[in-house]
């Protein structure tokens, strides 16, 4: 996360998003560096049957969109928010300036980049080539370490609903919710108040 302190010195302008709105479009040239103060934002796709699939979740102090960005091509997705949200836009020219002046900065966004890149890597061969079980396994084990999620007395808990593990594995729901079952009475997983731990 870029300090909102050195943002400002670059033209940052917060602005908030409703539940479902959308942030930009697939197909659209970016404008802005995206980074959340508040909320949750999705990157997905729809095939032509209307199935969204998402390609990632970002939250709180997490920065998304930046791939298009430095290489002046269109969104290949949708980001739009999961809930209601608060976000930092800081125009693309003055983004650039700030990573040039600021070569401190230009390494996090590096890091941050090739962590999503191993990411990516890592789920598409996940998602390829193994069994239901495993790729929920998979995803909730990387959640904990990417995203962060907050350790409880009972395990971490998975902040994702039973429709994001399906639209992050390319899974329907029935089959998720079949997987985590399976993984509960193998005890990999809880389940606890309807909540998923690990």
């Amino acid at each position: 996360m870029i300090a909102v302190e050195l943002l400002e010195k670059y033209g940052v302008v917060k602005k908030s998003f409703q539940k479902n709105d959308i942030v930009f479009e697939e197909g659209t040239l970016p404008t802005h560096y995206y980074q959340i103060i508040s909320g949750e934002i999705k990157m997905c796709n729809y095939n032509d049957d209307g199935r969204e699939f998402i390609q990632g979740i970002f939250y709180k102090e997490q920065s998304f969109g930046e791939p298009p960005l430095f290489l002046n091509q269109k969104y290949p997705a949708n980001s739009i928010a999961v809930e209601d949200s608060q976000i930092l836009l800081v125009p693309k020219s003055s983004f650039i300036k700030l990573l040039e002046e600021n070569p401190i900065i230009s390494i996090k966004i590096i890091e941050n980049l090739a962590q999503r890149l191993y990411y990516k890597s890592v789920m598409a061969a996940e998602i390829s080539t193994h069994e239901p079980e495993h790729r929920v396994l998979k995803l909730i084990d990387h959640g904990i370490a990417y995203f962060n999620f907050q350790k409880e007395a009972d395990g971490y808990l998975i902040n994702f609903t039973r429709q994001q593990i399906g639209d992050l594995t390319g899974l329907r729901v029935e089959t998720v919710i079949r997987a985590i079952k399976a993984l509960e009475k193998k005890g990999e997983l809880k389940i606890i108040n309807r909540k998923v731990y690990r």
